[in-house]
């Protein structure tokens, strides 16, 4: 964490709960696939969740990653390094940006705190992984690296019926409607009266 103090107490059993949420065979594929991504430009972190924060935390690997998965628009124009807080903070907001306009949901993106003061680096893998299963499902020739490394998202289906067809469907009664073939009212008496039963000789 940067800057803060050790937590003790209930913050300390919050932040331990946190922690073991980070995966590190995750971690291990998303350090690979940066990699292979980015480029030669970038190095290869420290295994575990320090060396992986630390790498993250200034946001140019970030910047480089959603810059090369966006073809020729690139969305971030000017990654610089810096040692200023501040400016490493607004370099990962511009990440978070960038991604958000790419197509991941608000509801798989970290905070900015996550990362920069490492509070909830699983959040930080969550993210990168709906990014790589984007990246994967888009197809669009700027995903570079193993496609088994993420999954495919559900796509929509669409389909258009005309009028006609439309019209057509409301005559027909599906199956799990149920079906009153067969059906009869022999043998039923009146509302209200008792059910008579016949023996046969």
């Amino acid at each position: 964490m940067s800057n803060r103090g050790q937590s003790y107490g209930m913050s300390r059993e919050v932040q331990n709960k946190i922690d073991e949420k980070y995966d590190q065979e995750l971690e291990e594929r998303l350090v690979e696939w940066i990699m292979c991504q980015c480029g030669s430009g970038v190095e290869r972190p420290e295994p575990g969740r320090v060396g992986f924060q630390t790498w993250l935390k200034d946001g140019c690997v970030l910047c480089e990653l959603i810059n090369s998965l966006s073809g020729a628009n690139k969305p971030i124009r000017v990654i610089k390094s810096s040692t200023m807080p501040f400016k490493q903070m607004e370099q990962i907001s511009l990440f978070l940006h960038a991604v958000d306009s790419y197509g991941v949901t608000k509801a798989d993106m970290f905070q900015t705190v996550d990362l920069y003061e490492g509070t909830d680096m699983a959040t930080v893998q969550r993210t990168l992984m709906a990014l790589g299963c984007l990246a994967v499902t888009k197809d669009d020739g700027n995903y570079k690296g193993d496609p088994n490394w993420f999954h495919r998202k559900a796509q929509e289906n669409r389909r258009d019926f005309s009028e006609e067809q439309l019209s057509q469907g409301k005559n027909v009664i599906g199956l799990q409607m149920g079906t009153n073939k067969g059906a009869s009212q022999a043998g039923m008496t009146g509302y209200g009266q008792s059910r008579q039963i016949i023996n046969n000789p």
